[in-house]
């Protein structure tokens, strides 16, 4: 704004000294009618709109219009300086106000000098209309070119910041549900399995007891920490480290208390970029959480491989296989690969259920 208002100043100082310098230099003349101090004044406060224009667009306007119409009968840069000034308010109001009002002034702008042109004695009448309809029209024009850019950005800039919500969004529904239902899923089995065997065998009932007192606490706390994030905007202080491979072991552990034997195996891979090993983690447990949920099965086998760029994952059971039925489970999954342009699939598999994802990335650069 200061560099802009800087500019005005330095226009509105050249064209009062260009215009000022051919007059006093004799190279254009006032009329004989006309004192000169008058002249002077009208030629020197027609420049006073360029520099108000951005404080005061539709005043500065009006008083540029009431200049150029004192100007007509003069004529030559004494006109001329107070067009210019016209023309230079109507852009910031064509930039400002509301689209009526600037339609208003500028027609308005139009018929007073048009009318006055030809109602008023002037040095040239025809030079007049001409002179003042282009600077009025360059004004207008320019004017309305800006604010369609600047439309246009905000435009994009809201429609940017609704991508981004939604995909927060997304991410944080993904997120959720892969705690809550990976979760829940280990606490109803093991409820069932306590509810069921309480009265003969107490032992087991009180591990079943255990499974679920753990279960709960560790998804109280992911819970906690992803509304933290929710409720302060940034929740940086508050949010633990993502889940990576390193968790796949324990992840595994709690869901063989639900029931199958997993087996784990993690070849080639020492460490993942957080983002990519999250996504694995994440499919991983949504596989799990299918398994027990859904499958009936004894046994897990869980495959996680990598190779220079990519990450493949295979989840295979045991259980009744059958056709994938479509969920929030399934389609968070194919999201995560769908983020890195891999591969996934789901259905049955040559003895129960198959799930495989592949996910490539780019390697870090030393």
């Amino acid at each position: 704004m200061r560099i802009r208002v800087v500019l005005d100043v330095l226009a509105a100082v050249v064209l009062a000294f260009g215009a000022g310098g051919n007059l006093a230099a004799g190279a254009w003349a006032l009329p004989p009618w006309l004192p000169g101090w008058l002249g002077w004044t009208i030629l020197l406060v027609s420049v006073v709109p360029i520099v108000l224009r951005r404080w005061w667009p539709l005043g500065s306007y009006v008083l540029s219009l009431v200049l150029a119409a004192a100007a007509v009968p003069i004529g030559g840069p004494v006109f001329g300086v107070a067009v210019v000034g016209a023309g230079c308010a109507l852009y910031v109001v064509v930039i400002r106000l509301d689209s009526r009002i600037v339609r208003l002034g500028f027609v308005a702008g139009l018929v007073e000098l048009g009318v006055l042109a030809f109602s008023v004695p002037n040095p040239n009448a025809s030079t007049t209309v001409n002179f003042s309809a282009s600077a009025l029209i360059v004004g207008y024009a320019l004017g309305l070119t800006v604010r369609a850019r600047r439309e246009h950005a905000a435009s994009e800039r809201e429609s940017h910041a609704q991508q981004a919500v939604s995909a927060e969004r997304l991410r944080i529904a993904r997120e959720m549900h892969d705690i809550v239902a990976h979760s829940m899923s280990l606490i109803a089995v093991k409820a069932a399995v306590g509810n069921h065997v309480a009265l003969e065998q107490p032992g087991e009932a009180r591990e079943a007891l255990r499974v679920i007192e753990e279960t709960s606490r560790e998804t109280l706390a992911e819970l906690r920490r992803m509304l933290g994030v929710l409720r302060d905007g940034t929740g940086v202080p508050a949010l633990a480290p993502a889940p990576t491979l390193d968790d796949l072991r324990a992840l595994a552990e709690r869901a063989q208390q639900a029931g199958p034997a997993v087996d784990l195996v993690v070849e080639g891979l020492d460490e993942l970029p957080s983002g990519v090993g999250q996504s694995v983690y994440r499919i991983v447990q949504e596989a799990l959480t299918n398994v027990v949920k859904h499958a009936g099965a004894a046994t897990c086998r869980i495959r996680v491989a990598g190779e220079e760029g990519e990450v493949r994952i295979e989840v295979l059971d045991d259980g009744r296989g059958g056709e994938a039925v479509p969920g929030h489970g399934l389609i968070g999954m194919r999201e995560r690969v769908a983020v890195y342009g891999g591969e996934f699939s789901a259905g049955p598999g040559e003895h129960g259920f198959r799930v495989f994802a592949r996910l490539p990335y780019e390697t870090a650069v030393a």
